[in-house]
C-alpha cells in the first residue's frame, strides 16, 4: 500500500517576505501588484485572511477589506531559490517527488526506511527540517490515496499535519464536503447540491449513472474518489499541455478594434516567443482566447487547429467578446494546446 505525503508551504511567498523583513511579522501582509495597475494578490498571511483577504483577490478589493494591508511586490527569484532548497530536503527522504508548484509537492515515502517507515513521523521530520533550515513552516497531509493526502494537508494549517489511515478512509470520505475534493469548484458544487449531493456519503449511496449523466467524465472520477478509489501514484515527470499569455488592462476596454490590436501586436508575438522551446518537438493542437469581463466573469473559446493563425485568433476573440453582451473587458489572454508527446526524449520535469 502506498504511503503518500502532500507538503504545502504556509502562505509561501509572503512568509519568505516576512522572514526577510521581520518588522512585518505582526502586520497584515500580502504579495501582489499595485491596485493602481489592476493588480491581483499572489498570497497573503493569516493575519490578512482574518479581514477576508484571499489569494487571487484584486488588490483594490483587498485594500478595501483591510486598509492597513502591507503590499509587497513579488520577488520570484527569491521564492525559486527557497523552493530549490526545499526540494533538496525532500530528496533526503525519497526520490519519488511530484512538484505541483513552487510551494507544494507530493512525496511517495512507501520505501523510506527512516522512522521505521512511519509516514507520519517522516512528514513531521520533513516539516521540522524545513523550518530549521529555511525559517519557514509547512503543513502536511498523509494518506494512502493521493487526493486524500492533498485534502489532509489543509486540515491543520498553518504548521500542522493530518493523517488519514487506511482504516479511516471510508468514514472520513463519508463526512467530507464535496467541495474539498480537487476539481469540485463553486459551479460544480452548486450543481451537486441541487441534486441533493453535498457530502461524500451522499455520493457513496447514489447510483453512479446519476453522477456521470450530470458531470460527464469528471463524474466518474468523483464517484470513484468517494468510494475510496484513487489509483494514481506520484508522478516524477509532468508534461506541459498548453502555453498561454494574458494581460490585465489598467482600464477596462469596450472597443473591439483596440482588443484586436492588442491581440495581434502584443499577445500573439509574445505567445510565439514563449512557445518556441516546446514547438521544436511538439505540435500545436488547438488555439484559444480567454476574456475576463469587468464583472470578473470569465469565458474561453478554443478551436482545433495545428498552426498559429492570426485570423482564427481574431475570430475567437470576436466570439468571446459577444458573450459579454456589451460588458467591458478587464483581461485578455491567448493560448495554444500542445499535442501528445511523440517520444520519451520530449518529457521534461518541473524543477524546484
Amino acid at each position: 500500500m502506498q504511503k503518500l505525503i502532500h507538503i504545502d508551504m504556509d502562505a509561501f511567498f509572503v512568509s519568505v517576505e516576512i522572514r526577510d523583513r521581520p518588522e512585518l511579522a505582526n502586520l497584515p501582509v500580502a504579495v501582489g501588484g499595485s491596485s493602481k495597475r489592476r493588480g491581483v494578490l499572489s498570497t497573503c498571511n493569516y493575519i490578512a485572511r482574518e479581514f477576508g483577504v484571499r489569494s487571487a483577490m484584486p488588490t483594490s478589493v483587498a485594500m478595501r477589506k483591510c486598509p492597513n494591508l502591507v503590499l509587497v511586490p513579488s520577488r520570484m527569484d527569491a521564492y525559486k531559490e527557497v523552493s530549490i532548497h526545499i526540494c533538496e530536503i525532500f530528496s533526503r527522504y525519497t526520490s519519488i517527488i511530484e512538484p505541483l508548484s513552487l510551494d507544494e509537492a507530493y512525496l511517495d515515502v512507501t520505501d523510506c526506511k527512516l522512522f521505521k517507515g512511519s509516514a507520519t513521523l517522516i512528514a513531521q521530520d520533513i516539516r521540522e527540517t524545513i523550518h530549521r533550515e529555511t525559517g519557514l513552516t509547512a503543513s502536511a497531509g498523509i494518506s494512502s490515496l493521493k487526493f486524500l493526502a492533498k485534502v489532509a494537508s489543509d486540515y491543520n494549517k498553518p504548521n500542522g499535519q493530518f493523517v488519514i489511515t487506511p482504516s479511516e478512509i471510508c468514514s472520513f470520505i463519508a463526512e467530507l464536503p464535496l467541495n474539498k475534493i480537487s476539481g469540485v469548484g463553486k459551479v460544480t458544487f452548486e450543481k451537486l447540491k441541487s441534486l441533493g449531493l453535498e457530502y461524500g456519503r451522499d455520493i457513496q449511496g447514489v447510483d453512479q449513472s446519476i453522477i456521470n449523466n450530470n458531470l460527464g467524465k469528471f463524474g466518474q472520477v468523483l464517484y470513484q474518489r468517494c468510494q475510496g478509489i484513487d489509483k494514481r501514484g506520484v508522478e516524477t515527470t509532468r508534461v506541459r499541455k498548453s502555453v498561454g499569455v494574458e494581460r490585465t488592462f489598467p482600464e477596462d476596454i469596450d472597443d473591439l478594434d483596440t482588443l484586436c490590436s492588442i491581440l495581434t501586436d502584443k499577445l500573439i508575438p509574445e505567445l510565439k516567443r514563449r512557445s518556441e522551446k516546446y514547438l521544436h518537438e511538439r505540435k500545436i493542437s488547438k488555439l484559444g482566447v480567454k476574456i475576463k469581463f469587468n464583472d470578473f466573469h470569465q469565458t474561453t473559446k478554443d478551436f482545433t487547429y495545428p498552426n498559429f493563425d492570426e485570423g482564427i485568433f481574431l475570430d475567437l476573440l470576436t466570439e468571446v467578446v459577444k458573450r459579454g453582451d456589451g460588458k467591458k473587458v478587464r483581461l485578455l489572454g491567448v493560448h495554444i494546446g500542445l499535442s501528445d508527446i511523440e517520444s520519451k526524449s520530449q518529457q521534461f520535469e518541473l524543477s524546484w
